[in-house]
């Protein structure tokens, strides 16, 4: 503790307030598992992926087991611009073909994922990076999507290529993990049935995975402070029914809307709360966690 704190009474007792209302959360929670979906500006911040390595570390070291599913969508825009090669997008999804799906996993599986391994380890955790595609962990099949002509009113399959979708998750090697101190860090890479390589979603693998776990949390780090209302005001709860209603009312719109679908498969898969929260706050997981209110919006799985 810094002695400017040491001396001053008002930061003292602020500290004391903090752990007070921490420490009941932190025996609730003790022994559960929390799934994490690291992605957004915290990625490419140095100070916010700090203070997330901490964040998971301190986790770990109150019970909670953490699993981690990153992103990387910047990452994989900016090597496939340095290498000239040009991306496709529809409907937010990355048109992928073989050579783009090998950059995918290299940026991915390789350089992403050892980033956060090594940046967890330094704050005094003991991390180890996996693919979807180790011990099959995300076994997928390739995402179609349709569109509709507006003119003859046909519908027609648009090809992604190598973009998958989750078809079974095999929490093997993850159950194992559990059992130790060492936290997974899960690239979302898929295989195929022929063993091909999937690219997918990190939302949709993180909330695949929460599913399959049984997670008490699924926690998502956005750009955004959390669903937000008619007037641009956070909404710290929300509960299946109520989400499900605001996309319908237009009130949920754009971006958010395969989040939240994300997080509704999740809660109805088993997860008991789903969180949307801002990962640019630093410590935005310990203040949304083990405080009374957090800071973000919390999906329940009742209705």
């Amino acid at each position: 503790m810094p002695k400017s704190a040491r001396s001053d009474p008002t930061k003292l007792a602020e500290i004391s307030k903090t752990l007070a209302e921490a420490l009941p959360f932190m025996r609730q929670f003790s022994g559960q598992t929390f799934v994490i979906k690291f992605g957004g500006h915290a990625m490419g911040d140095d100070d916010l992926a700090q203070s997330f390595a901490e964040d998971i570390v301190m986790l770990r070291q109150v019970g909670i087991h953490p699993v981690v599913v990153h992103g990387g969508g910047p990452q994989i825009g900016e090597m496939l611009a340095r290498l000239n090669i040009e991306s496709a997008f529809v409907d937010g999804l990355r048109v992928t073909d073989r050579t783009t799906v090998d950059i995918v996993e290299m940026v991915l599986s390789g350089s992403i994922n050892k980033q956060i391994v090594d940046s967890i380890q330094s704050a005094g955790g003991t991390a180890i990076g996996l693919s979807g595609k180790d011990g099959r962990l995300i076994e997928a099949r390739q995402m179609r999507r349709t569109t509709r002509d507006p003119d003859s009113n046909i519908e027609k399959i648009l090809d992604l290529g190598f973009v998958g979708e989750p078809v079974t998750i095999n929490t093997k090697a993850i159950d194992v993990l559990r059992q130790s101190d060492i936290i997974p860090i899960i690239a979302p890479i898929g295989v195929g049935p022929r063993g091909q390589t999937y690219n997918i979603n990190a939302d949709t693998a993180a909330g695949a995975i929460a599913g399959a776990l049984g997670a008490s949390k699924l926690l998502m780090l956005t750009d955004i402070a959390g669903v937000l209302d008619e007037n641009n005001e956070v909404m710290p709860t929300l509960s299946k029914k109520q989400a499900t209603q605001l996309m319908k009312d237009g009130v949920i719109t754009g971006g958010m809307i395969p989040k939240v679908e994300t997080c509704l498969e999740a809660v109805r898969g088993g997860t008991s709360a789903v969180h949307i929260l801002d990962g640019r706050i630093k410590h935005v997981l310990l203040l949304e966690v083990f405080t009374e209110h957090g800071v973000g919006t919390m999906i329940r799985a009742d209705d």
